[in-house]
């Protein structure tokens, strides 16, 4: 690698792990733009009020005037919660999601594990998008969980049609460099090219400008963390790792799963890098589980939220490991 390579829109082309994926063609994605679970009951909430406050009206002695007024309230609240755009309800989340990045970017760099005030967790997946990347999709959209994914920028030129699904699902895509690059072994240039031509491929594809870095195999230095603290990124660990990129079997995955679950976990899985066969079966499998459990399914950004990490993370365990 050329110590000398600079800028942001230079091309780098540092060396590409054993275990990358040899790109090969993907059926294209049938995204489900299905809402939250939480959106969808207050839209029902709110229609349900509609319904009874224009009931209410006609039975009442209500003037058309002051009914047509209710109604546009209630349709007016219905947008809120269904739609996207500013002043929605899903604007607002993801307005207080950023906001518990921020907070937590205020006396940690990194996470590895959230808080336990609520019995919840998160999913998240690494090396994608990938051929196996809308089969997981579509496996979190029947069963209605969120989950974050970690994007590779290069894979964007094939798979690009699973970053789109994402997006439309409304899931967070973070960091993970343009090439699944070590950035602990690269000069601080290039490292600062892994990251923001990442940034740029999933941003074609209607990524927002991302708010969490994974660092491939666990690997980063103090370069890494400047980058991070410039760019406002929160560097997201784990505190599970499945092991399911070494194909270990279905059961050995799903038992990893739940057997590290406990509330403000961060469990890491991959939808790409390799034959994902695996990963794809145990899916299921893990969602049933960790519900029976007590768990809630939620994304990192809305685990921080609602369950501050703490200050002291022990990340030792993690250091040059998965990713």
């Amino acid at each position: 690698m050329d110590d000398g390579a600079s800028a942001a829109g230079e091309t780098v082309r540092p060396r590409v792990p054993a275990r990358a994926l040899v790109p090969r063609p993907i059926q294209r994605a049938q995204p489900h733009h299905r809402r939250r679970r939480a959106t969808l009951a207050l839209a029902v909430l709110a229609l349900v009020a509609l319904i009874g406050g224009v009931a209410a009206g006609a039975g009442g002695g209500s003037t058309v005037h002051h009914s047509a007024t209710a109604a546009s309230g209630y349709f007016g609240q219905i947008r809120i919660f269904a739609g996207r755009g500013p002043g929605s309800f899903s604007a607002s989340e993801q307005t207080a999601e950023n906001g518990a990045i921020n907070r937590t970017l205020s006396y940690t760099p990194y996470v590895r594990i959230a808080g336990s005030q609520h019995r919840e967790l998160a999913l998240t997946f690494d090396d994608g998008p990938g051929p196996y990347t809308p089969a997981i999709l579509a496996i979190l959209d029947r069963e209605n969980v969120p989950a974050t994914f970690f994007e590779v920028g290069v894979l964007e030129t094939y798979f690009h049609a699973a970053t789109a699904a994402i997006v439309a699902r409304g899931d967070p895509i973070g960091d993970h460099t343009e090439s699944h690059a070590p950035m602990g072994e690269l000069p601080p240039k290039v490292q600062r090219t892994q990251l923001l031509q990442d940034v740029s491929a999933i941003g074609a594809y209607g990524a927002p400008f991302p708010r969490m870095f994974r660092p491939p195999y666990g690997s980063w230095d103090a370069a890494t963390l400047r980058l991070l603290h410039k760019y406002r990124m929160l560097m997201v660990l784990w505190s599970v790792d499945t092991s399911d990129y070494r194909q270990p079997g279905v059961a050995a995955i799903v038992h990893a799963a739940v057997a590290g679950a406990r509330p403000g976990a961060i469990i890491l899985m991959h939808d790409a890098g390799g034959n994902r066969t695996e990963t794809v079966e145990a899916l299921p499998k893990i969602i049933k589980a960790l519900r029976a459990r007590g768990y809630k399914l939620v994304t990192v950004p809305r685990l921080l939220l609602d369950d501050p990490a703490p200050h002291n993370q022990q990340i030792s365990a993690v250091l040059g490991a998965g990713g």
